[in-house]
């Protein structure tokens, strides 16, 4: 992958992990309502695990984010 596009997908990590953080939420009670473990949370802040489109959409809705907070360049 080239160096953009690995920024980028960092920059998206740093918000997901900074919204979850402004609503307030551990990682554990984020993997409660998604019915996952909390191991599921963390790979996807930390990248580990890419997040899809669909799990994008309940990530920003537990949040109380809307989608283009999570694309927007910093």
């Amino acid at each position: 992958m080239d160096a953009e596009y690995e920024e980028q997908y960092r920059a998206f990590l740093r918000r997901l992990r900074q919204a979850r953080q402004d609503a307030g939420l551990t990682q554990q009670e984020v993997a409660s309502r998604l019915g996952k473990p909390q191991s599921f949370v963390s790979k996807c802040e930390s990248g580990e695990r890419r997040v899809d489109v669909i799990e994008l959409t309940r990530f920003a809705s537990i949040y109380g984010k809307p989608l283009q907070f999570f694309l927007s360049s910093e």
